[in-house]
């Protein structure tokens, strides 16, 4: 199994990043022996398409479940159907994020926990418990990324 976490910086000693698109940090985990490999997010800077890009990424690294704070619509979608479990709610270090998952205290979320565009500033975003209002768009095949694994549905 590996999880990814969404840090501050890169080791289990950073703490989660409560954005997904625009973390600084993905700390990819395996929570049998909490070896680690990181890597820096290059969605940060992104003009647009920075949960889309995000959310390949952690694709393409075969993940099985993604932690972090939050969690918008696009990202969410990309990163479901390619069946990556979605866990929000994560805080503290990247280990105590990852023991916590382990132990049941995180669970899978089965819906995006923030608006689209809420990690950019400008206050367009809603926060941790702002879920209602949520942008329900779907993103169009020209917003998806072209990577997505074959069959999946978006």
């Amino acid at each position: 199994m590996k999880v990814c976490v969404t840090a501050t910086a890169g080791d289990l000693k950073a703490q989660v990043d409560p954005r997904f698109g625009r973390c600084q940090y993905f700390v990819f985990v395996d929570p049998d022996t909490m070896a680690i490999e990181t890597m820096p997010n290059a969605a940060i800077a992104a003009s647009g398409g920075a949960g889309i890009q995000a959310a390949q990424t952690v694709v393409d690294k075969s993940v099985d479940a993604l932690l972090s704070g939050n969690m918008g619509p696009n990202a969410f979608q990309v990163l479901s159907a390619a069946g990556v479990k979605v866990v929000t709610g994560a805080y503290g270090t990247v280990k105590e994020a990852v023991e916590m998952y382990k132990t049941g205290k995180l669970s899978e979320t089965d819906a995006a926990t923030v608006s689209a565009h809420a990690g950019m500033g400008g206050g367009q975003g809603g926060g941790i418990g702002r879920s209602k209002g949520l942008d329900k768009q779907q993103p169009t095949a020209s917003q998806a990324p072209s990577r997505i694994k074959k069959g999946a549905i978006l």
